[in-house]
């Protein structure tokens, strides 16, 4: 009987503190950019974009594919930083259980 509330009060502090991580990386904020920094965006850890800077020297009305191409680029680098910080942050939490 003792074992299984110990494991319940684990299961809780797991539950908290993953919790506490989930929040942290809600509020941080992730920066990606493209070659040369051309492109440069900000998210939030929940995926929401807070800021896009765009290099005058990159908008040229005859050339939409480039800044298309470097815009991708800095968001799918923000992006790829989010979820490698989420794996860090919360996969120690899950390492190990059984699903």
């Amino acid at each position: 009987m003792m074992n299984m509330q110990k494991m319940m009060k684990q299961a809780q502090d797991l539950q908290k503190n993953m919790k506490i991580a989930q929040a942290e990386i809600e509020t941080t904020t992730f920066y990606g950019a493209s070659a040369q920094d051309l492109v440069k965006v900000a998210f939030t850890g929940d995926r929401k974009m807070t800021q896009i800077d765009i290099s005058p020297d990159l908008i040229d009305p005859e050339d939409s594919e480039t800044l298309s191409d470097m815009i991708r680029q800095a968001v799918n680098a923000a992006l790829v930083d989010i979820d490698k910080t989420t794996e860090q942050k919360l996969g120690k939490f899950t390492k190990g259980l059984p699903f």
